[in-house]
């Protein structure tokens, strides 16, 4: 169950909301309270086990057609859970280092796009493994990165483009 402030229009039964980027389908919405339920699938590849109660967690209404797209695409449809292995704070915000099994490397692109739990960001100085993200202050005050430790779990999308470039099967 997720308690569900400030989404406005509140979501109902039946809507799509992506939990800490993890598109989830809200079994029941009220007073200000979200149940789902995850399939084996998305348990096994994302980091929703991880989360404890009181914990902050981003969370985003679908996207409906026609709706002006101010980012990148993304899917909801997590590949993988990828740890925090550095937080620094950097003139003008903080540069996260997110590491990763290195088998999706293929999908890390210098300036290209990936969500961090659900953040769409760009990622820089990829290597084996890794890549950096820079924070400003804004994304930094109102998503739940300000709250991630050394060792956190976070839901990895791949740029969606750079999975049908590469004919990417997850293997």
């Amino acid at each position: 169950m997720v308690e569900a402030s400030g989404l406005l229009p509140f979501p109902k039964e039946g809507d799509s909301i992506a939990v800490n980027g993890v598109c989830l389908t809200a079994m029941e919405a009220q007073a200000g309270l979200l149940r789902f339920q995850v399939s084996p699938e998305t348990w096994d590849r994302t980091a929703l086990g991880e989360l404890r109660p009181g914990e902050r967690v981003n969370l985003e209404p679908a996207l409906r057609l026609g709706d002006p797209l101010g980012g990148h695409l993304v899917l909801g449809h997590v590949d993988t859970v990828g740890r925090i292995g550095a937080v620094r704070e950097v003139p003008g915000g903080w540069e996260l280092l997110i590491e990763y099994p290195p088998r999706y490397d293929a999908l890390v692109v210098e300036k290209g796009s990936v969500a961090v739990d659900g953040i769409s960001l760009t990622p820089f100085s990829p290597a084996r493994g890794s890549f950096r993200v820079a924070i400003i202050p804004y994304t930094w005050e109102h998503t739940n990165l300000r709250f991630k430790r050394l060792g956190s779990g976070v839901n990895l999308e791949f740029d969606v483009l750079a999975k049908y470039l590469r004919g990417w099967r997850g293997k």
